[in-house]
């Protein structure tokens, strides 16, 4: 009888933490922000910014020792091709909502979307 109710505490916990993360998931997905601009950033710089609603292709590093083909289109961004070993930037897919970010770690690159509509919420309000 004991071990039941040991279970069954564990149980409504687990329950109640799945209920919680699912609340949190739809709220973020509710109240994400399309971004405005594609921050570039190489070396811990940021060497250009572009807008999301014109389509373009950028080849970064070109050059140099490194590079990664940058694609904006339809309003998202994506890096295409980079001549990195594990390609994970490459298979991140786009991002197109604020605060989303593609790293190409070997080539000290991060790539970022700012600059999303502003909302009514006052950071400094009390």
């Amino acid at each position: 009888m004991e071990w039941l109710k040991t279970h069954r505490n564990d149980a409504i916990l687990i329950a109640a933490l799945m209920l919680l993360g699912g609340a949190l998931a739809v709220f973020l997905y509710a109240t994400r922000q399309d971004g405005g601009y594609v921050s570039v950033q190489m070396d811990g710089q940021t060497v250009m910014e572009l807008p999301l609603d014109e389509d373009t292709q950028i080849l970064l590093g070109e050059g140099g020792e490194f590079t990664n083909l940058l694609v904006i289109e339809s309003g998202a961004a994506r890096v295409a091709e980079a001549n990195c070993p594990d390609q994970i930037c490459v298979n991140h897919g786009a991002i197109r909502y604020e605060g989303e970010s593609i790293v190409c770690l070997p080539h000290r690159l991060v790539v970022s979307i700012e600059g999303g509509p502003g909302n009514d919420i006052d950071g400094t309000a009390g």
